[in-house]
């Protein structure tokens, strides 16, 4: 397959620490895959825990810097970024399709951040704390809001633009500086922004960007200067950033993976519905999101007539080069990820534990070199199956039936997971009345997963702890102190 990487020159990326970039590390380099292609597109210097000390030190200094300007000046400080981020979105977009290879028409990762960034700069000089009475007093006293420090930030390749808007936007303009440590499978736009935010006007240093693997993020989360950490990924991964954390008592945001329903009523519009459940399922980056509707549950009244329709929408979705405006369906991260899901795959299809409807299989042809996979349905899917409870975080989804509301509640809540959950009817009533029973910390009704920064976004159960967006994402970056003076 020829892409637009074919000419386009090795991308090169290393740590950005006060606002310098680094062109050897401790690390050593890693070589970044094109998942289009499977071939390598760009070298990465990888930090080590050397890097992450050098990183945090900087961010020390800048965040003395960042808290004694006065308010109206970082608010306008951010709003600068914005701007930057605004003018230089097609180099954003571009590079959110060199990191992982999502399709150019869905590449919408660093309009978020621009929003995200508008949206908190409005927070830098808004009161954050308040007086309250006390009880047979006169004394003044005072609940103040005040930032942690130093953040560490840790995003996911499927999403650096997002994290780096919905986290690192709120620590900023709470006053704390950041380490943003991007995946090695998508350094690229985060490394960018680290260079913005030094053009925008920002103290070097505020916003430092260290690509990592597994050893460096250790060093990150256990380093006594990081005083909160925000963590986005998978559930082990997590477990592993809690225990690290532990070593210093470092408080943790956890936004982790899901196995989220979308509950199809009788009454829904099934076109709408079904073009909502295919975007959202299979083809919203190959399945690879943690809001993916991977469990479509269906009322056996609609269910034939709603799965003919889905399975058509999904085989309809172009697939093809990412950098092809038409296309909306790219590959999946790597081969291993590739094999991984094809396991499961195998195994639900050797269990029968669901028909397969359509897909299944590896993209051959002028694809064969890249990590496509064809977007899979699953139906007859029985929810305590492997495919069902497990996140397989690929293209690939199950349609289970369900007989009346209540079962509907049922089988959706029914796992260990609870990030988000859809709901399609055109019964008002019915919207108010599931939303509320349905365990998962976003209910999008007639909807995809439409982020926003005015709305908290985060999980239930073991799709984590903690939001990000609106004034709950900003006071996970602010602590509270009580000053008590005495007036007697």
């Amino acid at each position: 397959m020829s892409t637009n990487i074919d000419s386009a020159p090795p991308l090169r990326g290393g740590p950005l620490i006060g606002g310098d970039r680094l062109t050897r590390t401790s690390e050593g380099t890693y070589e970044h895959i094109y998942p289009a292609t499977g071939r390598v597109n760009g070298t990465v210097q990888v930090a080590g825990a050397t890097e992450i000390d050098q990183a945090v030190a900087s961010a020390r200094d800048a965040q003395r810097e960042w808290i004694s300007y006065p308010a109206d000046r970082r608010r306008d400080l951010l709003i600068d970024l914005a701007d930057a981020v605004h003018e230089t979105m097609p180099e954003f977009t571009r590079l959110n399709v060199h990191d992982y290879a999502v399709p150019v028409s869905l590449a919408v990762n660093a309009v978020l951040l621009e929003r995200f960034l508008r949206y908190f700069a409005g927070y830098a000089d808004k009161p954050h704390g308040l007086s309250t009475p006390v009880a047979g007093s006169a004394d003044v006293n005072l609940v103040e809001r005040e930032p942690y420090g130093v953040a560490g930030v840790i995003a996911p390749w499927n999403g650096s633009m997002v994290v780096a808007g919905s986290c690192v936007a709120p620590a900023l303009a709470a006053g704390n500086a950041v380490v943003l440590k991007p995946s090695l499978l998508a350094p690229f736009a985060a490394l960018r922004l680290g260079e913005l935010c030094t053009e925008a006007g920002l103290p070097a240093g505020l916003v430092n960007v260290v690509p990592a693997d597994a050893d460096g993020s250790a060093a990150l989360v256990r380093h006594p200067g990081v005083r909160k950490i925000h963590f986005t990924g998978g559930a082990d991964t997590a477990r592993h950033v809690l225990t690290s954390a532990a070593v210093n008592l470092t408080p943790v945001v956890a936004e982790l993976g899901g196995k989220s329903a979308n509950l199809v009523f009788p009454d829904a519009d099934l076109d709408a519905a079904a073009q909502l459940a295919a975007h959202q399922g299979p083809i919203m980056q190959s399945g690879q999101s943690c809001a993916s509707a991977s469990r479509v549950l269906v009322h056996e009244s609609v269910h034939d007539a709603f799965t003919e329709k889905f399975v058509a929408a999904i085989e309809a979705a172009t697939v093809g080069d990412p950098f092809d405006p038409t296309v909306v369906f790219g590959p999946v991260i790597s081969e291993n990820a590739a094999e991984r899901i094809l396991g499961v795959i195998e195994r639900t299809i050797a269990e029968g534990s669901g028909e397969l409807l359509t897909g299944g299989r590896r993209i051959g042809g002028a694809l064969a070199e890249g990590y496509y996979l064809q977007p899979t349905v699953f139906g007859g899917v029985d929810n305590r199956s492997e495919l069902a409870r497990t996140e397989t975080f690929g293209p690939v989804v199950s349609v289970i039936p369900f007989s009346d509301e209540a079962h509907a509640i049922s089988l959706a809540n029914d796992t260990e997971y609870g990030l988000n959950a859809f709901v399609q009817t055109r019964d008002l009533t019915r919207a108010h009345r599931v939303s509320r029973q349905l365990q998962a910390g976003s209910v999008w009704v007639n909807q995809i997963s439409d982020i926003s920064p005015q709305g908290p976004y985060g999980g239930y159960k073991q799709s984590g702890f903690g939001r990000t967006g609106g004034l709950d994402g900003l006071y996970e970056f602010l602590q509270v102190k009580n000053i008590r003076i005495g007036m007697s």
